[in-house]
């Protein structure tokens, strides 16, 4: 399998240790969570069914990597106040959590001294590296991955950092 022929599920499923992403972005406009997003603005109210948008085929993956032994984690630098997006993304963290990630959140004061890369990333057994690129209204651009060591490290170091500081999930009040 060539590092970029392959889709992240193929990629999370030859992991054998840990699973790490970093988001930074306020706002996210992907679109299979846009009918959701859009349904949290008008009631308030997050769909947390697992049957819903995209979380039938994300938890199945999650719940695999976390039976071999793969720890995930997930942290999340938000500015605050907190944007809608991050309101709705908190509330339905309950099913990242429930496949098996653990998430913390740590607010961007204070990664102010942080040396973290550009770009949103999956770090995978500290050796494989996609980066998640956006366009500047928050949709999907392009994934681009890499091996070399010295982006493994940078990549480790900063979430290293970020979830040292981030506060659990069920203690961050938005």
């Amino acid at each position: 399998m060539s590092l970029n022929d392959a889709t992240f599920a193929e990629l999370l499923a030859a992991t054998r240790h840990s699973a790490v992403h970093l988001e930074m972005r306020d706002v996210y406009a992907v679109g299979d969570e846009a009918d959701d997003f859009a349904a949290f603005l008008r009631t308030g109210v997050a769909n947390t069914d697992p049957a819903r948008s995209f979380w039938p085929q994300w938890t199945p993956l999650v719940e695999d990597a976390v039976s071999r032994g793969v720890v995930m984690r997930r942290a999340r630098i938000v500015s605050e106040p907190v944007t809608d997006y991050i309101r709705y993304e908190h509330a339905v963290t309950v099913l990242n959590l429930a496949a098996g990630e653990n998430v913390r959140w740590l607010p961007r004061h204070q990664a102010a001294d942080l040396a973290l890369p550009g770009a949103d990333f999956w770090l995978l057994d500290d050796q494989v590296v996609q980066f998640n690129l956006f366009t500047g209204d928050g949709d999907w651009a392009a994934k681009k991955r890499t091996t070399a060591p010295e982006t493994a490290a940078l990549c480790h170091n900063a979430f290293e950092a970020v979830w040292e500081r981030a506060i659990p999930h069920e203690k961050y009040a938005v």
